[in-house]
């Protein structure tokens, strides 16, 4: 059950007549000679921990290790509870989880890197959104952890998910495609819609730099995390609608690697270029902002 690109893994999902979470979960069990159970277990582990990533710091907000960030997802909470949203529904609630899960990585807890911690809030922030919009059980939860497994799996493979290395198109749109595909799947589509939304995601955050200020995973990155939910959104949205995308999973994957060693490396992960190079970000990486 191994592949090594997006079109083995369609031909398998085809051949076996299973979805691509069934197709990744019967790959981690003969790679790693597990059962079921110890997969499904080490996967339930990481929603729960996803779980926590958000709620943990909605409920007691708490500032980051390096003080630009902390509050700002409960802010957005309180926003929507007052019934002044704008964003729909799961929109809203996907960008307060995405926050708050950068805001607890910020502060030393516990995430799940998905596949980074700088791009940490997007595939539970999505997901956990349609769950609770949704009524989804947390089984139909594990099967879209393990769609998102099998699109991360392939981009680390063929391309990267490293910031210092492609940019925060690497990063944050690699969780984009990870979290439109596994949206496709548990709304009900097939494997094809689901690499479609996966490659119309990379393809929308093309070329985006990773340019922390002061060098900490704190901003932009946390609002980027919050464009990442609603580029994945998007994507699903335009798949499960029967909206094909021209450029296939693979090739697209393959083009935003290449753009991203080409990105200047100021403008990746060093803190040198981008928002941090603004007179406001130099001040904060000096330490003399007040």
């Amino acid at each position: 059950m191994d592949f090594k690109n997006g079109k083995e893994l369609l031909a398998l999902c085809e051949k076996e007549h299973l979805p691509i979470s069934a197709v990744m979960k019967k790959r981690e069990e003969f790679l790693k000679e597990m059962t079921e159970d110890q997969v499904d277990a080490k996967m339930r582990k990481a929603l729960d921990i996803m779980k926590n990533s958000v709620h943990e710091s909605l409920e007691k907000p708490i500032r980051s290790i390096g003080g630009l960030i902390g509050g700002e997802a409960e802010k957005i909470r309180r926003h929507r509870r007052e019934g002044k949203a704008i964003c729909g529904e799961v929109l809203s609630r996907a960008i307060v989880h995405s926050m708050a899960v950068l805001e607890l990585n910020a502060s030393m807890g516990v995430i799940v890197a998905a596949p980074t911690a700088g791009s940490s809030g997007v595939v539970p922030g999505l997901l956990l959104a349609l769950q609770e919009v949704y009524g989804l059980t947390d089984e139909e939860m594990l099967s879209g952890l393990y769609n998102a497994g099998a699109v991360g799996y392939l981009l680390m493979r063929n391309a990267s998910v490293a910031g210092a290395e492609a940019g925060c198109q690497a990063e944050v749109g690699s969780a984009a495609a990870m979290a439109a595909s596994a949206a496709v799947e548990l709304m009900g589509g097939t494997p094809a819609q689901c690499l479609d939304a996966a490659s119309t995601a990379l393809a929308n955050l093309m070329g985006l730099v990773c340019d922390p200020i002061a060098g900490l995973v704190e901003s932009p990155c946390q609002s980027r995390n919050a464009i990442g939910v609603a580029n994945a959104l998007t994507c699903a949205e335009i798949a499960l609608s029967g909206v094909a995308q021209l450029i296939p999973f693979d090739e697209m994957a393959e083009a935003m690697y290449r753009v991203g060693k080409r990105i200047p490396f100021e403008l990746r992960e060093t803190a040198l270029g981008g928002c941090a190079a603004t007179p406001t970000g130099c001040a904060r990486q000096c330490g003399i902002f007040k």
